[in-house]
Formats: structure tokens, C-alpha cells, sequence
């Protein structure tokens, strides 16, 4: 156990972006060096522009190209001003933030204001020549990581994406049978309704995790052709991260439904909870999916929700709009996440049927 957690922080330690980052601080100090430039900046600047994606280095890159002029411009002002004095830190920094925020430069202002601070040290004449120079080894960062970014491990997060929807597909069933569990014996243990939506929560963090990932992974299909299997893929990933948050949604308005004011008899409790058990387990293990044994019991449901629906109108006779009791908001619910499982799997597991 010690041995695979090692391995696995082994590998999170040399991931693709460190290692991106270490072969653009390399380019960019060398061919600092080849002109002759100092490369602090630079590397500062290919240090900063490694992101998640190509699109954001080079939007970003545009941001902070204007964002470290305005940062140099105000170092070579003040230090002409005020010579290398704390003052000149002072205001070449608060000058730099201020104007940077003014302009909205926000992705900008972290490497304009260390870009501002730091030429204070290494100027002493010539500031014309220094403030283009600064300019210039900004230019040799951006240009470099978002190089580097692009053609060294381009990102790629489609296992990521996949292995996170396999295990909120399992975590929903785990969920599925937690709430069945509340169905059946009605419990008021808040230890358990507060697991519960704990569990809840880290689903929906799961789920806002994958959508930036997908986000991510459509964002650098921009930059790198795709062959059609996998356009087909990344559309197949967002419909079944859409299916999923609509699961999730619905969950949640089972797990806020008042079980305790449930009135089934044990019979029909027991035949709910079997049906919440199947369906858990069709999400717990996708591959048991069966097209004709799920539709029976949405079949069933159907037919428990039109006779619970008639009851309660019976009941409420004298106000007609009163008939969304515990019974037939639990059933809607599950009628709705069987639809959506439906439209998950169905596809793949009619196909399998027939062949």
C-alpha cells in the first residue's frame, strides 16, 4: 500500500506540466543567454504562461505582454526619478497594480508588478535600451512556453475525463443506495442524512471537475487536429456529463424529500427499495445494463405513479392542486433517473442486444 502511494506521488511530482515548465525555462535562459539578455524575466514570464491549455497561454500571453510593458515602463520612470531607493520599489509597484487593474489586465498584473520590482535592481543607465530589452525577454517567455505548451505533451485529459465519469457513475449508485436505505427504514439519524449529502457535495464537486476538464479538453482542440473518432468522443463526454449532472439533480431532490412522512406499507417500500437497489447497481456496473429488464421496471414505476397520483386526488377531492405528496415526488424522481440512465447506456446496450 506505502509502495503505490509513493508511485503515485511520484508520478503527480513529474507530471506533464512540470516537465513542460522545466524545458521552456531551459529554451527561454538559452536564448537569453545567446543575446546576451538577462533571463530572469523571461524565465518568470515562461514560468507563469505554462496553463492548463494552449488557448489560455496565448490569451493569457496577451494579457500579460502589456500588462509587463506598463511594469517596465514605470520601473525605468521612477528609478530615473528617484534612483534605486525604497521609494522607487514603492511606487513602481503600486503604480504597476493600480494601472494593471484599471485596465483590467488582471491575468497580468502578478508577472508586470514582479517584472517591475525586480528591473529596479539591474538598471542603471541607458533606460530606453533596458525598458526594451524587458520587453523583449517578456516576448522570448510567452513565446516559448506557449511553444512548449503546444508541441512538447500537449494537454490531454481525456483518460481524466473517463475515469472521473466511471467513478461518479459508481458514486451515484453509491448515493442510489444510500437513499434507499432512508426509504426503507425511514430513518431520522441526521449522522446519516448529513453523510449523505456530504457525499451529495463531493458529487457536485466531482462533476464542476470534470466540465472544467472538458472545457480544457475542447479549448486545445483548437490547436491540434482531431480525427473524427475522436470529435465523436468528446461530443459522447459532454452529453454523458450532462446526463450525470441531471442524475445528480434529481438525487437531490430525493435526498430533500421528508422520508419519515412516507405512508407505503412495508410491501411497497420493500418494492421501491428493490427497484433503487437495481438501478444502483446498474451504476455501479454499467456492463450488467439490460434495455428490456430496465424498462420493466420503469414500467412498474409507472404504473405505481398513476395509481399513487389517483389516490391522492381522491384524498384532496376539495383542493385538487394538493397532490405532490412524499410517494409520488420519490417516484417521479426515480422515473426521471431511470429516463436519464436510459440515455446513458441504452445506446450501447441495444446494440449489444441485437448483435
Amino acid at each position: 500500500m506505502k509502495v503505490t502511494r509513493l508511485k503515485k506521488a511520484h508520478k503527480k511530482l513529474i507530471g506533464s506540466r512540470v516537465v513542460k515548465t522545466g524545458v521552456a525555462v531551459f529554451l527561454t535562459s538559452l536564448i537569453c543567454q545567446w543575446l546576451n539578455w538577462p533571463a530572469v524575466f523571461a524565465v518568470i514570464t515562461a514560468i507563469v504562461t505554462i496553463e492548463p491549455t494552449v488557448n489560455d497561454s496565448i490569451k493569457k500571453g496577451m494579457i500579460r505582454f502589456p500588462a509587463s510593458a506598463i511594469g517596465s515602463a514605470y520601473a525605468v520612470f521612477f528609478i530615473s526619478l528617484f534612483g534605486n531607493s525604497p521609494l522607487t520599489y514603492t511606487a513602481a509597484a503600486i503604480f504597476t497594480i493600480i494601472t494593471c487593474f484599471k485596465l483590467k489586465l488582471h491575468a497580468g498584473l502578478l508577472v508586470a508588478t514582479l517584472t517591475s520590482v525586480a528591473m529596479i535592481e539591474v538598471i542603471h543607465d541607458h533606460y530606453l535600451i533596458a525598458f526594451f530589452i524587458r520587453l523583449g525577454t517578456t516576448s522570448i517567455g510567452l513565446l516559448v512556453s506557449t511553444a512548449v505548451n503546444m508541441f512538447v505533451l500537449p494537454p490531454n485529459y481525456t483518460s481524466r475525463i473517463l475515469t472521473n465519469i466511471d467513478v461518479m457513475m459508481s458514486n451515484t449508485g453509491e448515493e442510489l443506495k444510500a437513499i434507499a436505505k432512508d426509504i426503507l427504514f425511514q430513518t431520522k439519524d441526521c449522522a446519516q442524512r448529513v453523510r449523505v449529502q456530504e457525499t451529495f457535495a463531493q458529487l457536485k464537486k466531482k462533476l464542476d471537475i470534470t466540465d472544467q476538464l472538458l472545457n480544457y479538453q475542447q479549448s486545445e482542440a483548437r490547436y491540434h487536429r482531431l480525427s473524427l473518432e475522436r470529435k465523436q468522443e468528446l461530443v459522447d463526454e459532454e452529453e454523458k456529463l450532462a446526463v450525470l449532472r441531471l442524475i445528480h439533480y434529481h438525487i437531490g431532490n430525493l435526498i430533500n424529500t421528508p422520508f419519515d412522512q412516507i405512508t407505503w406499507t412495508n410491501e411497497q417500500c420493500n418494492q421501491i427499495v428493490n427497484t433503487v437497489q437495481a438501478l444502483a447497481d446498474t451504476m455501479e456496473n454499467p456492463d450488467s445494463f439490460r434495455i428490456r429488464q430496465h424498462r420493466q421496471y420503469i414500467k412498474n414505476l409507472m404504473k405505481q405513479f398513476w395509481q399513487c397520483k389517483q389516490e391522492e386526488q381522491l384524498i384532496n377531492k376539495e383542493d385538487p392542486a394538493v397532490f405532490f405528496n412524499p410517494e409520488i415526488i420519490i417516484l417521479y424522481e426515480l422515473l426521471s433517473i431511470y429516463h436519464l440512465v436510459e440515455q446513458l447506456l441504452g445506446a450501447d446496450a441495444e446494440l449489444t442486444e441485437q448483435g
